[in-house]
């Protein structure tokens, strides 16, 4: 009997391969959500047969540098962090992009950072009704209040 070797990759459940080798074969940039314990983590990429090149990167460390209270894995935070990555990714030419999700599920965290690289000004196809609602993107849920619109105008002023 031959053995077969499986990708560690694969053997992992990191990468699905099927969904990876469709999405090169667009073409297109990509963004990839990463949400952890404690942060979000946004990434445009350019994908490329000798690796993937990062476009543009943003973390949600940032926004504690700006005075932001409360979690950093929150919905409104998600937001705040594509949108970041969504304006650097414009300075640096990106136009359009897709989501690329990997083996993970498509939660509201994720859909919040989406709609915030939409809201910055990136073409990406997606249906609007995917998106977490107005009031839980601005945290009017959550018990530590803050002004989404203020560190929105505070991410267009610093990031050209």
């Amino acid at each position: 009997m031959a053995y077969s070797k499986i990708l560690r990759r694969l053997r992992e459940e990191k990468t699905n391969y099927k969904k990876r080798g469709t999405m090169l074969m667009g073409k297109h940039d990509f963004i990839t959500v990463n949400i952890t314990n404690e942060n979000t983590q946004v990434q445009i990429l350019k994908p490329g047969m000798e690796g993937d090149k990062v476009v543009a990167s943003a973390h949600s460390r940032y926004l504690l540098e700006k005075g932001w209270k409360g979690s950093r894995k929150s919905v409104p935070a998600a937001y705040l962090t594509g949108y970041l990555a969504g304006k650097k990714a414009l300075g640096k030419g990106a136009k359009d992009a897709i989501l690329y999700t990997g083996t993970r599920r498509y939660t509201q965290r994720m859909a919040a950072a989406l709609k915030g690289v939409v809201d910055a000004g990136v073409q990406v196809p997606v249906n609007e009704e995917t998106f977490p609602p107005e009031d839980r993107i601005n945290g009017e849920h959550l018990t530590v209040k803050n002004e989404v619109s203020k560190m929105k105008s505070t991410i267009d002023s610093e990031v050209k």
